[in-house]
């Protein structure tokens, strides 16, 4: 646990900005944005930061709504994601205007510690994380190559201190066949249509035989325009997911086995094209997730058992691409949202209810509490250096 003063210190900010805290949440809440397009939440989230003094770069890593806000010049430099983007149709479903809120809480908590702490404390805008993988592009950009350890928070209906995800692909997959009237000529007509269909059929076949952790899932997108055309083009998206990326290559050839039975049984051409970078599975730093479950305790939550942990992954998150580079967490915080769960429109109504808002504040000081020991407790502060220094060397 961390040391009185520091801990207390930044347990006294979050307190203090409660209200802009709440409000930031509800903004970006009420302002649902899409994907690469989080213009207006991408302002309001770094807007407390720079108000504070975080030295903040906008657009970063090519990507007009990702930031980067530093505040100190510490010799541990600890990341905080922010994620902001919606879903189509149902808003903040996935409660990001909470990881938001509660990622610039933690990173104001820190910063009136950085200098007394030999912290630098960058907040990080990410966007994307539906779909994009935001967090990958700014990896790749090399936005994380000088953070240690990265830590942020996601909303859900349980606390799972060490939580867990999927790893994930998608793709679009297109055919092309040739249009014909399908009374006058249909034997004239390559039905792209019927390719998706013969794929589909294929993919609900394979289904009996994934093995434990995979699964797909998928949308027609383009099946035709007209009944009396044979369609000359169709295409689906799929996603893939597995428990780890291994298992997800297996997955994905079988897969394209079946988007390929589309093409033979049908004499379509037909293409594969990822749609957004791969997500490889979040895997939680030990030492950062068990003081984290001590930081849920102390404020009265009740995380679940590790043993359920491991057999209660999420969906699929790009923070697990972060995990697999650096130490870092992605802990669930739970809010009350009547039987809901993440993606639905129940979800988003609660992402804006008393127990969010208690999931803003609690969430950044349980963060920011957690950095604090990181910071204080000098072999695992070694620790994560020295895999930093490894990393860059």
């Amino acid at each position: 646990m961390p040391t009185a003063a520091a801990s207390t210190c930044v347990e006294d900010v979050v307190i203090r900005r409660r209200g802009d805290l709440i409000e930031l949440s509800h903004d970006i809440h009420a302002e649902p944005e899409l994907a690469f397009a989080e213009h207006r939440s991408c302002a309001k989230t770094q807007a407390l930061a720079a108000e504070r003094g975080f030295d903040v770069t906008t657009p970063a890593g090519g990507l007009d709504t990702a930031f980067r806000a530093v505040y100190g010049s510490g010799s541990l430099v600890v990341g905080v994601c922010a994620e902001y983007d919606a879903l189509p149709g149902i808003g903040h479903a996935c409660g990001h205007n909470i990881i938001a809120a509660s990622a610039v809480g933690t990173a104001l908590a820190l910063a009136e510690v950085a200098d007394d702490l030999d912290l630098t404390v960058v907040l990080l805008g990410t966007p994307a994380e539906e779909a994009g993988g935001g967090k990958v592009l700014m990896l790749e950009a090399g936005l994380f190559d000088d953070i240690a350890a990265t830590v942020m928070l996601h909303p859900g209906p349980l606390d799972i201190a060490a939580a867990r995800s999927l790893a994930l692909s998608q793709v679009a997959v297109s055919y092309v066949g040739r249009e014909s009237h399908a009374a006058v000529a249909p034997h004239l007509g390559i039905n792209a249509a019927d390719a998706v269909t013969v794929s589909q059929v294929a993919i609900g076949l394979l289904r009996q035989q994934l093995a434990p952790g995979q699964m797909v899932h998928g949308i027609v997108t383009d099946g035709g325009q007209a009944s009396n055309v044979i369609p000359g083009h169709a295409e689906m998206q799929y996603t893939m997911r597995a428990d780890d990326a291994a298992g997800l290559a297996a997955l994905e050839a079988r897969m394209a086995d079946c988007f390929l039975a589309g093409a033979v049984g049908t004499g379509c051409d037909y293409d594969i094209a990822a749609t957004e970078p791969p997500y490889l599975e979040l895997t939680p730093d030990g030492w950062l997730a068990e003081t984290f479950r001590a930081e849920m305790q102390r404020v009265g939550r009740s995380p679940v058992g590790r043993e359920l942990e491991v057999a209660l992954p999420l969906g699929s998150t790009d923070m697990g691409n972060v995990t697999q580079v650096m130490p870092g967490i992605h802990p669930i915080v739970g809010i009350d949202a009547n039987g809901a769960s993440v993606h639905q429109p129940g979800f988003a109504a609660a992402a804006v209810g008393p127990s969010a808002d208690r999931a803003v504040v609690e969430g950044s000081i349980m963060l920011a509490r957690t950095v604090v020991a990181l910071a204080e407790n000098s072999a695992e502060r070694e620790r994560v250096l020295e895999l930093q220094r490894r990393r860059t060397s």
